[in-house]
């Protein structure tokens, strides 16, 4: 259940990575409200998830799927660039979560 949270943790954290930019710096109010909702989620269920989970891999899992996540949103709509070299890391990015998941580390 805590690995749950992490995941889902992990995709708040793009919402309110992807919110940040449409935000244009907190000019715009929807946005800057949807960071702000996210970003609390995110936290809160990381926070969760940390009474049963190692600090460490938590903390890299939950920043691998939200870079990962960001990217690839980026890239599908928000027009960044897409490049062999960017799809291969993300890649690498999601076998270093999985690989962190699968070891292991709940109490």
């Amino acid at each position: 259940m805590a690995w749950l949270l992490v995941v889902v943790a992990g995709i708040l954290e793009t919402g309110f990575a992807v919110c940040l930019k449409l935000s244009h710096g907190f000019t715009r109010l929807w946005p800057t409200v949807a960071f702000c909702l996210f970003a609390v989620g995110s936290f809160g269920l990381l926070t969760l998830s940390l009474r049963k989970l190692d600090v460490g891999p938590a903390y890299a899992v939950w920043t691998g799927i939200g870079a990962a996540g960001t990217a690839i949103y980026g890239m599908a709509f928000l027009g960044d660039i897409v490049s062999t070299l960017k799809l291969v890391s993300i890649s690498l990015v999601i076998l270093g979560v999985i690989g962190l998941q699968l070891s292991g580390s709940a109490h």
